[in-house]
């Protein structure tokens, strides 16, 4: 029998995410532990008039091409990828991770390569989703690893995930829009921003967001989602940032990093941990140094960092800094392999705002 909070996930990602219509394509990628939820997505999507259809991820068949794979081989991308991000109306991806360090041993210049050869396929991605012509949902299905991960039992796990999706309600899709509401009215103020001054524990930065449009992100490129964002104009950024959350990446664990911006690119970097991984990431080409989004953690039904930045970055009284790769619609230029979500705890933190106090202690003023 399947867990009604998988059945009303599924109803979420179909009716709020997607919003799938009838005769859409709708593309699902599922790692092979997520089954469960991708089956309630396919009967879901059916029953909307939806064309869904299915492939499985194996992160286990990526760390075989990247180790032993010439580096032709590493770089190749299929034409059918190349068609595939031009005709699907929706795209799905459904993390379920057997094993959180799969990728961990990899050279990190393989790993580089790869993300070069795809990065004309991930910004075709970006731009079909920033214009409104490819809906976009990246989840998660609840595993023991990533249970493990987050230091609790998979039951409590189930719960904290479902609970972050909002599956644990009879309504989840009137709860996002509640959500969507209040989230809104921030966007509204923060629109009419230029600037931005971020204080805290090791952190005094400033930036611009002059002209850029910040988006509201609730539960639709996401899932759990809970955050509003923006981009940073590119050669804006000054100061220094101190990250006190886990920053893992790729199956690489960074903690403590600190990153110091001059003239909008990062000119200082070190971690506690992974910090030569840290440098190794900024390397990977000339847009990994530089901001592509600026927000705020809004999600206050997720209450402790996982180690898993899809839920992480979302935590409520946090912000986090992508560097890397920028979304369109916000009217970020910058265009990188990478996009790395870096999230700091603001409970003991401020956020000015042309001047004005906006954000205090993990909650806005206004």
């Amino acid at each position: 029998m399947t867990d009604i909070r998988v059945e009303r996930m599924a109803q979420t990602i179909v009716i709020w995410s997607t919003g799938l219509k009838s005769g859409q394509l709708c593309l699902i990628q599922v790692e092979p532990a997520g089954f469960v939820l991708a089956r309630q997505v396919y009967r879901q999507a059916l029953a909307a008039g939806a064309r869904p259809y299915v492939k499985t991820v194996y992160p286990e068949l990526d760390e075989i091409l990247l180790r032993e794979g010439t580096d032709d081989q590493v770089s190749f991308v299929t034409d059918t990828d190349r068609l595939e991000i031009e005709k699907i109306d929706a795209r799905v991806f459904i993390r379920a991770p057997e094993n959180t360090r799969t990728l961990s041993g990899v050279d990190t210049a393989r790993l580089t390569l790869q993300r070069r050869s795809r990065q004309a396929v991930f910004n075709r991605m970006l731009e079909r989703k920033g214009r409104g012509e490819l809906a976009a949902c990246l989840t998660q299905y609840p595993t023991q690893a990533s249970a493990q991960e987050a230091g609790m039992s998979l039951a409590d796990y189930e719960g904290f995930v479902f609970r972050a999706c909002f599956a644990d309600q009879p309504d989840p899709v009137a709860a996002w829009r509640e959500l969507s509401a209040e989230q809104q009215r921030y966007v509204d103020r923060l629109n009419a921003v230029r600037g931005i001054r971020v204080e805290g524990p090791g952190t005094d930065l400033k930036l611009s967001v002059a002209g850029r449009k910040w988006v509201n992100s609730d539960g639709k490129a996401n899932l759990p989602s809970g955050e509003v964002f923006t981009g940073p104009v590119e050669d804006s950024v000054e100061g220094r940032i101190y990250y006190d959350l886990p920053c893992p990446y790729a199956g690489h664990d960074v903690e403590s990093i600190e990153l110091q911006f001059k003239a909008g690119k990062v000119v200082e970097a070190k971690a506690a941990r992974g910090g030569s991984y840290l440098l190794a990431t900024l390397d990977t080409d000339p847009g990994a140094r530089i901001l592509g989004e600026f927000a705020f953690g809004l999600n206050y039904g997720i209450d402790r960092p996982t180690r898993n930045i899809l839920f992480d970055e979302k935590l409520g009284g946090t912000i986090h800094l992508a560097v890397g790769s920028g979304y369109p619609e916000t009217g970020s230029t910058n265009r990188s392999s990478i996009h790395w979500d870096m999230i700091k705890d603001m409970k003991q933190g401020r956020v000015w705002a042309d001047g004005s106090l906006i954000y205090e202690n993990g909650r806005f003023r206004v």
